[in-house]
C-alpha cells in the first residue's frame, strides 16, 4: 500500500510518512494507490470493535511492516486495542433502532463526538511513529467545533508534539469551546480566529503551502485532511452494516456532513466491497454539498451561523478526494477545477461528473427550525435526545428513504455538547457526563489572532520558543 496525492505532483509514500505529513507538498490530499478488499463479511461478523478495526485497517498499514520505518502487525493491533479501551460503551459505536431508522452512536469517546473514534487512534499512531523515529512535530489544525477538543484529548501530554488548534471565534457552542480552552496540557493551545471555519481551514492550508515554515516547525495535521482520520472512520460503517444486516444485504447511511470526511469514509468502505445502497449527505443552511451533489452547483456562499456549528462550512476539503476518483484519478484535472473554484468562489461541475456522483450519493438540507422539530419529535415519540447535527441527519434521512435497504443515521455528537439548542427544541436540558462536570467553571486559556497567515505563523513560533526555554 502506497499513497498518492490528489494533485498528482508529489511522490508516493507509505502509511507512516503520510500520517506525519498530513497534507501533500503539492497541496493535495493523500489517498491509497488502490482500494484494498475487505475481508469476507462472514469472517468479520461477531468480532468486537477493536478486532474488527484491526482487520479492516491493517491493509492500509501493512506494507510498512517490511521496513524499519513502519508499524508492525503486533504493534498496530495493540495500538488499536488501546485506542478503543477509553470509550464508555463496550460496543464503542453502539447501534440502536429508532423507529423506522437505525442510529449509530459515535459519541462515546472522551470528548463526546465522532472525531474521537479516529483521533484516539491517530494520536497513538503519532506517538508510536515518533518514538520509533525520534524528532518532534507541530500539529496545526482547524476545527468547526469537535476536531479541536478531540485532537487535544488525543495529543495531550505527548512530549514530541505541540498541538495548535484554530477555531472560529464565537462560532462554536460554549461546551465545544471550553473543551479546548480548559484543557490543562501544556502542549495544547486553543486559538480563536477572527473569522469563520473556512478562514481557519484556509490558514492551515496556507501554512502547509509555506514550505519554509512547514519544514522549520515540522508541521503536521490532524484535520480530516490526514488520511489516518478517514481510514479509522471506515471501520464503523462495516460495524453498523454487520449490526443491521446479518445476511449482508445492502445498507444505506445518512451522514450529517460539513467537511465531507465522515461520509467519504462510507464511500471508501463501499469501494472496499461493503454492500452499500445509498450514501445520503445531510447539510444545514450551509448547503454547498447538497447543491453540488444534486445539481453540480459547487458555489461557496457566505457561511451562516446555525445551531449545528460543526457543519457551518462552505469549502469541504475532503470533497477533493472524491473529485480525484470521479475525474479518473487525474491530478491535473483536480488542480484545474479547484483553481477555478478558488478564483471565482464557485464552479459548475460537468453533467457527466454529476451523474457519477449521483450513482452513489443523495443529499438534502434542513433549516434550524426543521432540525429543532426533529429533535422535539425524536424526544416525544422515541424518548431519545439527539444533538442538532444528528437531527439534521435524521430529518434528511426520513425525506430521502426509498426502497427496502435499512437506513443507518450517524449520531455525531452527544446532545450535552449543544445544551441550549436541545433545550430550546425539547424543553429538556441534557446532562454532561461526569468527567465533564464543572467544565463551565474551569478557567479558560486561549490565544486570539486575526485571520492572517503571518499572525498564525508568529504564534506557532512563539509557542515553540516558549517550550524550548
Amino acid at each position: 500500500m502506497r499513497y498518492v496525492s490528489t494533485r498528482g505532483g508529489s511522490p508516493a509514500l507509505g502509511f507512516a510518512d503520510v500520517l506525519l505529513a498530513g497534507l501533500a507538498p503539492d497541496g493535495g490530499l493523500y489517498v491509497p494507490e488502490s482500494w484494498p478488499a475487505l475481508p469476507p463479511l462472514e469472517e468479520l461478523a461477531g468480532l468486537d470493535y477493536p478486532e474488527l478495526a484491526f482487520r479492516v485497517m491493517w491493509p492500509f498499514v501493512q506494507d510498512e511492516a517490511e521496513g524499519d520505518r513502519g508499524i508492525s502487525r503486533e504493534d498496530f493491533r495493540s495500538i488499536v486495542a488501546e485506542a478503543y479501551s477509553v470509550f464508555d460503551h463496550p460496543d464503542v459505536c453502539p447501534v440502536r433502532r429508532l423507529g423506522d431508522l437505525w442510529l449509530m452512536e459515535l459519541f462515546h469517546g472522551p470528548t463526546l463526538a465522532f472525531k474521537d473514534v479516529a483521533l484516539q487512534l491517530v494520536g497513538r499512531l503519532f506517538e508510536h511513529v515518533l518514538e520509533e523515529r525520534g524528532g518532534a512535530v507541530t500539529i496545526l489544525g482547524a476545527t468547526s467545533g469537535d476536531t479541536g477538543s478531540a485532537a487535544m484529548a488525543a495529543f495531550a501530554g505527548l512530549s514530541q508534539a505541540e498541538c495548535v488548534i484554530l477555531f472560529p471565534d464565537g462560532r462554536t457552542s460554549e461546551i465545544q469551546r471550553r473543551q479546548m480552552t480548559t484543557i490543562e496540557a501544556a502542549n495544547c493551545h486553543a486559538v480563536a480566529v477572527g473569522g469563520n471555519f473556512d478562514d481557519c481551514q484556509d490558514l492551515v492550508k496556507q501554512a502547509f503551502g509555506d514550505s519554509g515554515f512547514r519544514d522549520e516547525v515540522s508541521l503536521s495535521a490532524v484535520n480530516s485532511i490526514n488520511w489516518g482520520r478517514v481510514m479509522a472512520q471506515v471501520v464503523y460503517y462495516v460495524w453498523a452494516h454487520l449490526a443491521v444486516s446479518p445476511r449482508h444485504e445492502p445498507v444505506s447511511f445518512c451522514v450529517p456532513t460539513g467537511n465531507f470526511g465522515n461520509v467519504l469514509a462510507g464511500w471508501a468502505a463501499k469501494q472496499m466491497g461493503l454492500p452499500v445502497d445509498r450514501l445520503v449527505v445531510a447539510s444545514n443552511r450551509n448547503d454547498i454539498l447538497t447543491r453540488t451533489l444534486n445539481s453540480g452547483d459547487m458555489t461557496a456562499r457566505e457561511v451562516v451561523a446555525t445551531t449545528s456549528p460543526s457543519m457551518d462550512i462552505q469549502v469541504s476539503s475532503n470533497f477533493e478526494r472524491l473529485l480525484f476518483e470521479v475525474l479518473g484519478r487525474d491530478g491535473s484535472a483536480v488542480e484545474s477545477l479547484l483553481a477555478a473554484f478558488r478564483a471565482d468562489s464557485g464552479v459548475q461541475l460537468p453533467a457527466e461528473v454529476v451523474a457519477v456522483l449521483r450513482g452513489d450519493f443523495d443529499a438534502g438540507s434542513l433549516s434550524d427550525e426543521e432540525a429543532a422539530s426533529v429533535m422535539d419529535d425524536v424526544h416525544e415519540y422515541q424518548d431519545v435526545l439527539v444533538d442538532p447535527h444528528t437531527a439534521v441527519g435524521l430529518g434528511v434521512a426520513l425525506r430521502s428513504r426509498s426502497g427496502t435497504a435499512p437506513m443507518v443515521c450517524l449520531a455525531t455528537a452527544h446532545p450535552a455538547k449543544f445544551p441550549d439548542a436541545v433545550f430550546e427544541a425539547t424543553g429538556v436540558k441534557p446532562v454532561l457526563p461526569e468527567h465533564l462536570a464543572g467544565i463551565l467553571e474551569r478557567p479558560e486559556r486561549v490565544e486570539e489572532v486575526p485571520a492572517d497567515l503571518g499572525a498564525v505563523e508568529g504564534l506557532v513560533r512563539r509557542v515553540l520558543a516558549a517550550r524550548t526555554h
